[in-house]
């Protein structure tokens, strides 16, 4: 070994150790996001008992907006250089408008139990969306993993809708595929600024959208105020809209967006478990089993090299 050799050794044997807490600490966060936005749809269940659907939108947004234009303001947060809004403006369509507005849409119609399994696909749109936004390229075998994971839960989705898609899961896909842009940009965005300002941004953004989706639905959309409706339309707005984005943005920028977004497999599992027992769904038999498989998918992906 060269003497330059030895002078390096030791600083890229540091540089590996510190990117392995960090990139365990990212996984932690990213999995405190992943349970925050398992309660979302049973809470929006529960704020659709007494609200309408384009309501619940626009409320759960201008609420959002309130906390986190609050949270600017205490902290006297600059506004982002002029080269991130386009990434901000893609938060605030994908997570704060598309995502709300489709997945509201469909729990009209479809169980809070079979949505959640079908926005089970947006690990794997996260990822590929993360390629193309950051270049980033995960390993063969994080595909693998990815793919089967995702196989795993259209197969359970479709064995619950007897193979028959519906205009819900049209609402879904829409829903996930606006999402998994706005999760790689905000993920992209977390590593120029801090997680919790880059959604705090992407909410007041979307300020407008939201503000006048609220105005023209209150008028024309019954309103019953229930203490469940309530619950569940300030949960989806403080944690849903706020909150959860704040660890799971920093989650991504410490572990990858790839890495990361593959801890939401687990997502549409435990929403299964929330609805049972906040909704009063019926877990499907087979559930253990899709539980199992996806556990297996995702350390999979965790252990597999970017």
């Amino acid at each position: 070994m060269s003497e330059q050799d030895s002078a390096t050794l030791p600083r890229a044997v540091t540089v590996n150790r510190g990117a392995r807490p960090r990139a365990h600490r990212g996984t932690l966060l990213a999995g405190l996001g992943v349970l925050a936005f398992s309660f979302s749809f049973p809470a929006t269940a529960w704020a659709l008992e007494g609200f309408g659907p384009w309501t619940v939108t626009g409320l759960r947004g201008v609420l959002a907006a309130v906390l986190a234009g609050t949270c600017l303001a205490v902290n006297r947060v600059r506004l982002p250089d002029r080269r991130h809004w386009a990434g901000i403006l893609t938060v605030a369509v994908g997570c704060v408008v598309g995502f709300p507005l489709l997945t509201t849409l469909a729990l009209r119609t479809s169980s809070t139990a079979h949505s959640a399994v079908v926005i089970g696909l947006l690990p794997l749109a996260t990822a590929t969306a993360s390629v193309v936004l950051t270049g980033v390229r995960p390993s063969r075998l994080f595909w693998w993993g990815a793919v089967a994971g995702a196989v795993a839960v259209v197969a359970f989705a479709l064995e619950q809708s007897h193979g028959r898609p519906t205009v819900a899961d049209a609402f879904l896909l829409g829903a996930l595929l606006l999402c998994a842009a706005g999760y790689a940009e905000g993920g992209r965005l977390s590593r120029h600024m801090p997680g919790w300002q880059v959604i705090a941004w992407g909410v007041v953004a979307a300020l407008p959208a939201t503000a006048l989706t609220l105005l023209v639905a209150v008028p024309s959309e019954p309103v019953h105020i229930t203490a469940k409706a309530v619950t569940g339309m300030l949960y989806v707005a403080a944690v849903s809209q706020f909150a959860g984005f704040v660890v799971w943005y920093r989650g991504m920028a410490l572990a990858g967006v790839a890495r990361a977004s593959q801890l939401q497999l687990a997502q549409p599992l435990v929403s299964l478990l929330w609805s049972a027992l906040l909704v009063g769904e019926r877990v499907p038999p087979v559930a253990p089993i899709a539980a199992a498989a996806v556990v297996l998918c995702i350390l999979t992906t965790q252990r597999a090299r970017e």
